[in-house]
């Protein structure tokens, strides 16, 4: 311990695991430690199930709920857009070797009605979708073949659509579209949060929707994938990518303290020893005194014995409900897995219901989530406190990631990854070394 590192990393959350892998991999020695016995840190996946019911200080589950062990619960759920940034990277960095992915089954939305339909995302369930009029369907499909088509980089394409000066809202008036048809582009196609978006220019909305039909071109039920035992599996491959590369990983040790000298980090002490470093990259929980707290994020886990009603009985699934629909300022995403993807014993399903906290009663506000789900046989209600850093940490050298937000999907967290690379190591993270895809890796 009482070495010299690159870096020291503390905490085994996905971001900082990502990182760890990423700087492991350009060359950097590094020392990851984190205070809990388990990998994961604020994003781990709890098992047995006994683990779980404990950590909520609920009395044990019963037989029904089948073996512990066939439960692999997430704290905080997320899928990975197919063809998304945090895949890119998972190849780019090797650590897929270690992991295998399932399609996850269906991606919903729900429309004025209070009712869930599948997200039409391709000219042919444009046609079919139920959440839109003969006429408004030929003018979403329009909209979609454009957008298909479209390329930033060839004006030929853009047909008036200026990526730059051309707004989204613009853009969504040249095609006659109604409210509800931008409302379900905006939250389930480009995955933004809020409608801040339809007064920016369209380049970036366009770049998102073109991501959502991609990642659902190469699997087909939907855009999202999963890993088989759970979101705790991401962190364990990066741990073991990291020691391929020489990195040193220590669970369960205490930190007492980051050491500063003169306003740049050159250490952590643990238990007496100083392990001396060039930076340190950390999550909010190890620098308390350098964050500043930004919001709140409710999430309540629910164990079912049934899928959800009105998903075809998919066995994995995510809805998304705009906050509009519900008279909100954010949205509220749900998901669910089951034991398809090894995380529930056979016959169970795991529900979680997320959205950022806006009143004094967060349990309120998640239940238009509940209200889709169907009896609930057991939920653990969470409300954690999102943190930002307070600096860029290129002065310190102290780099502090964000709290995991309440979006279903980890494009967010990935835009952090490659931010604090970026602040860290004084370059972009170059997408372009990405020579293969997760199909070369099978």
């Amino acid at each position: 311990m009482d070495e010299e590192y690159d870096c020291i990393v503390l905490g085994t959350g996905l971001i900082e695991c990502i990182l760890s892998g990423m700087l492991s991999v350009s060359g950097k020695k590094v020392l990851h430690m984190d205070r809990n016995k388990y990998y994961g840190g604020e994003s781990a996946s709890l098992t047995p199930l006994e683990d779980l019911f404990t950590k909520f200080s609920v009395p044990a589950p019963d037989d029904s709920y089948g073996r512990g062990r066939d439960w692999n619960v997430d704290l905080i759920p997320k899928f990975l857009m197919a063809n998304g940034q945090l895949v890119k990277l998972l190849v780019h960095t090797g650590v897929t070797r270690y992991l295998e992915f399932k399609s996850i089954e269906g991606s919903y939305v729900m429309g004025k009605s209070g009712k869930i339909s599948k997200v039409p995302a391709d000219e042919k369930e444009a046609l079919t979708s139920d959440l839109m009029g003969l006429f408004e369907k030929r003018r979403f499909k329009n909209f979609l073949v454009f957008v298909s088509d479209y390329n930033e980089e060839d004006p030929k394409t853009w047909k008036e659509v200026d990526p730059v000066k051309t707004t989204t809202d613009e853009v969504y008036k040249k095609f006659g579209l109604d409210e509800n048809t931008c409302d379900f582009i905006g939250h389930a196609l480009a995955l933004y949060r809020d409608d801040e978006y339809r007064n920016k220019p369209c380049g970036e909305a366009m770049k998102r929707i073109k991501l959502y039909s991609d990642s659902l071109a190469r699997y087909g039920k939907s855009p999202y994938l999963y890993p088989l035992y759970g979101l705790g599996e991401l962190p364990q491959g990066f741990a073991r990518l990291a020691a391929i590369y020489g990195g040193t990983f220590m669970l369960d040790k205490p930190i007492d303290e980051i050491v500063i000298e003169e306003g740049k980090v050159v250490g952590v002490k643990s238990g007496g020893e100083v392990a001396r470093c060039k930076q340190v990259y950390a999550d909010p929980t190890y620098a308390s005194t350098k964050v500043t707290k930004s919001g709140q994020v409710v999430r309540c886990i629910c164990l079912m014995d049934h899928p959800i009603p009105n998903t075809k009985d998919a066995l994995s699934t995510q809805i998304i409900i705009p906050q509009k629909q519900v008279g909100r300022k954010s949205d509220i995403y749900v998901t669910m897995v089951s034991s398809t993807t090894q995380v529930a014993s056979k016959g169970w399903f795991t529900a979680m219901i997320s959205t950022n906290v806006e009143t004094d009663n967060p349990e309120a506000e998640i239940q238009p989530g509940l209200n889709l789900l169907g009896p609930v046989k057991q939920k653990f209600l969470q409300v954690s406190d999102v943190f930002q850093p307070q600096e860029d940490g290129t002065a310190s050298q102290l780099f502090i990631s964000k709290s995991y937000d309440a979006t279903s999907h980890f494009e967010t967290t990935c835009l952090d990854v490659l931010d604090i690379f970026k602040r860290g190591t004084g370059e972009e993270f170059d997408f372009s070394k990405v020579k293969h895809t997760l199909e070369d890796q099978e």
